[in-house]
Parts: structure tokens; sequence; C-alpha cells
């Protein structure tokens, strides 16, 4: 069984060795320094999963500890570990790439779930970096953006299916990305050097596109003074992908069948069969079982279809890979860009985090793309975004801060952090106001201003109502 192995950085002898104890309790392989220097040094000799590092030591802090492992092992996380008053610290580390932070005092149950969400992070992270080098070995093309758990079950079948020869059937919401995997797979299969043809089975009436995918012949129809090709045809030795295949018609649908089954088309007008060799990537937003169970799409042709089935997440399933995406669309849009932006603003990735994204991976590009053009300075701001995005965000972020989650992992603004970490000391202390304080380092009339501050009702403020235990 593999043991991660853990650093713990910190000048607080105290703090450092409870840390190590803790972890050492529950199985990792820990190492404890006093100094930035040592964890740096020890990093260079080997491979580290997981850095805990104290934000303000002496000669090289915590910053400096994170962006020495930022460049040398991108796959280690770093923690910082912060008091209270250094949370702006904290906060600077996590823009820089810090996987999260914890606040001093530490609580065992908090070292436990944050280091365990950390290793499980990186663990995530090598995992789609394996997968994404096996999809990249096998094809020069991949538009596959994302690292979340739920991306890399789809990038693990993406790898998986491309050489095969079986039908795909792609299902999702709308934009979240259905031709770019199709692409991908054939991308990264044998059949790459081959024709990858895309049809949207619901932008014709199946008049128009029966002939276009199986072509006709001269006289078939009024207008057809040629003979024409098919898309079945023309995909030869390649993909065909049939977007929106729940638009089929009955008479297509059976007609579709048919090839499937012979391997072979029939032209409108026609009464000589044509041998093909066709991949099919089927994809559809909705429900094909349902359907078949229905008697609205023939429920043969939906196992011919079915056989290996990919569920795309839609992206508020995938939260965490929006900072990638918008990474990913901002230098897309920025290099077409006549003025120079460059960068996002933190309380900008806040909301397009919070967004519940009703369009998907699609409207985030759009946005993205949007944001980029109205933009007049160095940085997008929340008011280059749409107002749908801005007053949604808003809402979503209301309603989480209603669950008082202090662990939620959106980059947050200072004022956010000390609002959600006030919350917590009073919940731990049981509303003991003279313990807060204490735990906060502050005094009682401060403790009442900062909860004033923020709404939070933590009762009158009395001359003696609470006195320190003796």
């Amino acid at each position: 069984m593999y043991t991660a192995t853990i650093l713990v950085a910190d000048d607080d002898a105290v703090a450092r060795e409870l840390l190590a104890d803790a972890l050492k309790q529950e199985g990792y392989a820990v190492e404890a320094f006093s100094g930035g220097e040592g964890v740096i040094a020890r990093g260079r000799q080997g491979h580290v999963d997981l850095v805990l590092t104290d934000i303000r030591m002496g000669a090289v802090d915590g910053l400096t500890v994170l962006r020495e492992f930022k460049r040398m092992s991108p796959d280690t996380a770093v923690v910082v570990l912060t008091a209270f008053g250094s949370l702006e610290g904290a906060i600077e580390a996590i823009k820089q790439g810090a996987y999260d932070y914890l606040a001093k005092p530490f609580k065992k149950e908090e070292i436990k779930l944050v280091v365990k969400r950390s290793l499980d992070h990186c663990q995530l992270i090598r995992e789609n970096t394996r997968f994404r080098q096996e999809l990249s070995s096998k094809g020069q093309w991949s538009p596959l953006v994302g690292s979340s758990t739920a991306m890399l079950e789809v990038y693990k079948l993406v790898a998986r299916v491309a050489e095969s020869k079986s039908t795909v059937l792609l299902q999702g919401e709308s934009g979240t990305g259905k031709e770019l995997i199709a692409r991908a797979i054939h991308a990264n299969g044998h059949r790459r050097d081959k024709p990858f043809i895309p049809v949207n089975c619901g932008a014709l009436p199946d008049t128009l596109l029966e002939s276009e995918m199986f072509g006709y012949e001269k006289g078939a129809f009024t207008g057809a003074v040629g003979t024409k090709a098919g898309l079945f045809e023309a995909s030869n030795g390649g993909t065909l992908f049939l977007d929106e295949i729940g638009e089929l018609g009955p008479a297509l649908q059976v007609k579709l069948l048919r090839v499937m089954q012979d391997q072979e088309v029939r032209r409108v007008g026609g009464t000589a069969s044509v041998k093909v060799d066709v991949r099919i990537i089927a994809a559809t937003n909705r429900d094909l079982e349902q359907l078949a169970k229905e008697g609205k799409f023939r429920d043969d042709l939906f196992y011919r279809l079915n056989v290996v089935p990919i569920t795309l997440p839609s992206l508020a399933e995938r939260r965490e890979d929006i900072p990638m995406l918008v990474h990913h669309f901002f230098e897309k849009y920025r290099a077409g860009s006549s003025h120079g932006v460059h960068g996002v603003l933190p309380k900008t990735m806040v909301l397009l985090r919070q967004y519940r994204w009703p369009g998907n991976v699609r409207e985030l590009e759009n946005a993205i793309e949007r944001a980029v053009s109205l933009s007049h300075g160095p940085l997008v701001t929340p008011e280059d975004l749409p107002e749908a995005v801005r007053q949604g965000a808003i809402d979503e972020g209301d309603r989480k801060l209603s669950q008082e989650d202090p662990t939620h992992d959106v980059y947050l603004t200072l004022e956010e952090v000390e609002k959600r970490h006030l919350i917590r000391v009073l919940k731990e202390t049981k509303g003991n106001k003279v313990k807060a304080a204490k735990i906060l380092g502050i005094d009682r009339r401060t403790l009442y201003r900062m909860a004033e501050r923020f709404g939070l009702d933590i009762g009158e403020e009395a001359e003696g109502a609470e006195k320190e235990p003796a």
C-alpha cells in the first residue's frame, strides 16, 4: 500500500510537532522542518506528495516555499498554515496556487480533512496527467480541458474506446462539449487520418437529411440533376458524428439501423448498395432510453447506438474545472484582442465559479469572449461579465454563504474569509465572546465591531457580562 510523503515546515515548534504527530498517527510518512530552506532542499531530493508550510517564517517564508514547489514539483499539493492575523497572506498563497490553508489553532479533525482532500487532489492530477499523455501519444489533437473527478472518468473512457470500432453514444446537456469529445475519440484512434464528418440531425427536415446522409441518384427528385454521394460514403474509413440523434424521424431511424447492421448504403432513387466502413459516434441531450420506452425512438436502434455510453457532466457538476477553463478561453481570445488584457480579477473568478451555467461550457466560453472584448483595463472585472452571470452568481453566492461553509474552495475576498472564520470560531466556542476574542487575538470591543460589520447578531455587549474563566 502506498504511503504518502508529507513535509511540515513551521518555525513554531509546538505547532510543528502537533501537525507531525497527528499526521504520523494517520499512517503518513512525515518529515518536519523549522524553516523554508530545509523543506525546499528536501523537495529537491525526491518526490513529495504534500507540503504544509507556515506563511510567516524566517528568511525563506511560506510563499517562497510555494513558488519553489510549483516550479520544481507542480504535482505536489501545498497547504499554507496561518494565524488569523495573517489570513491576507493565505489568500495571496491561494492565488499563487496553494491548494488550501489551515488556520491556527488547529483541530485534529480539520487537519485530517484538509490533508486527505489535498492528497486526493494530488492523485487526481497525476491520473489526469497520465490519461492526457496517453491520449496525446495516440493523436496530435486534444480539446480536453479539466481535471475534475467527473472529467477524469470521461478521459478514461475516451482513452479506452479510441482504438476500438465500437459505436459510442455521448449523452449530456447542451454545451457540455459532446462534439469535442467525439473529435478526441476520432483523433486518438486508428481512423485519425480519415475523415471526421459531423451532421446535425435536428438542423434539416428528414427529406433533406436523408439525401445528405445517404446521397442520391440523378433524377431521384426535382432538382437532382446529377448523382451525389452522401455523408456515409464521404466518411468511409473514418467517423460520422451524428449530433442530436434523438431528433431523427422514424423513417430515417429505420434506414440508419439498416446501414449499421449491413455496413452498406443505398442512395435515394438508387437500386445498388455501396459498402462503407464508418464508425458512428452519436450524441444527444435527450434521454434516448426513455424515448424508446415511450415508443418515440426505436429500441433496436437505441441498443445499436448505446454500445459505449459516455455521459458528460454539466459545468455545475465540475465547478473545480472553471478556473482552468477560464484560463483556456482567456488565452484563446486574448490573442485576438487589440488591448492589453493580462488576467482576471479574483472577485471576477468568484462570480464565474458561483454561477450555475445553464448553458455549460459553451456559455462560459461566450462569457469570456465577451469579457475580453469589453475589458478596458489590464484585468477582467465583474462589470465585464454578462448581467445574467453577475446577478446569478450573487444569488448563488448568497445561498452558499447561508450554509456557512468555511471550506468552500472558491477564491474569496479577505472580508469573506474573515466573516467565515469569525462564524467558525464563534461556533466552536459556543458563542463565548471571551474565548472567541482570545482565539482571534483581539479584544471584545473589536469582536463586537467585527460582528456588527458583518451583520452577525452575537448579543449585546455589557460590562462584566462575561469574565475570563479563572
